[in-house]
């Protein structure tokens, strides 16, 4: 199948497990992007669990934060274009409102809002292998839009084991790992920088993906506090690769 979208025209993003802070981390990087120029689309691909909002309208919490730091003046729905209520795997939340998850027409409506962006960033869902129907997961997400992958790692028990095992999976699809994120999950996760020190080995390293940033627990995680936290020549770096 033929990728989606163009490699050059943004990132997947995907992390090491649900609740590490992928939502955060992607509207940082939205924050930064446009800092940086650019006209940024941040999409989240599926999304379930919603809150009513004041007019009555149902809305989830990650589409509205992303929706909250774009520029480009995108509706609710291009950002977030299936949004269930249930906050549970995408494949149930459907099944429990008597919905169906169609491929191709999530697919187009992503194109669509791309195609509004000089960069875009999709975020999937949970971890990188996270059911949306029987047939199709979030890695195949992945591949059917053929964008370089950036891997948020949340920073707790466990991590450098889910982290490897992330980047072995990405790159058995045969994707491009364009770099990660170190996101503190865990205020008091001992040994941090030992944890880091062994990721850099097996990923910067090794696989030649660069860390992008390492951000701290922050009392407010706006996009721009997040955005202080990256690295603005590994996101200078990013952009001219996707040009090459």
């Amino acid at each position: 199948m033929t990728p989606l979208l163009s490699p050059s025209s943004g990132f997947f993003i995907t992390g090491t497990d649900t609740e590490i802070g992928k939502t955060s981390i992607t509207a940082g990087l939205t924050h930064a992007f446009q800092q940086l120029g650019r006209r940024v689309a941040p999409i989240k691909s599926l999304a379930a669990g919603q809150v009513q909002l004041a007019d009555g309208r149902w809305v989830n919490d990650d589409v509205a934060q992303l929706h909250a730091a774009q520029k480009l003046g995108l509706t609710v729905d291009e950002v977030g274009p299936l949004q269930f209520r249930e906050p549970c795997a995408p494949h149930i939340a459907a099944r429990l409102e008597g919905r169906s998850i169609d491929r191709d027409a999530l697919l187009a409506a992503i194109r669509a809002t791309a195609g509004k962006a000089d960069v875009t960033l999709v975020e999937g869902v949970g971890g990188f292998r996270v059911p949306i129907t029987a047939q199709w997961d979030t890695a195949d997400l992945a591949v059917d839009l053929g964008l370089p992958v950036v891997l948020v790692v949340g920073l707790r028990l466990g991590c450098i084991n889910h982290a490897l095992l992330t980047v072995e999976a990405v790159l058995a699809r045969g994707l491009t790992l364009a770099g990660w994120v170190a996101n503190t999950a865990d205020p008091h996760q001992p040994h941090v920088a030992d944890n880091l020190s062994a990721l850099r080995a097996r990923i910067d390293d090794a696989v030649g993906a660069p860390c992008w940033g390492h951000v701290p627990r922050l009392p407010d995680p706006s996009p721009a506090a997040v955005a202080a936290h990256l690295q603005q020549q590994a996101l200078l770096n990013a952009l001219k690769a996707l040009k090459a």
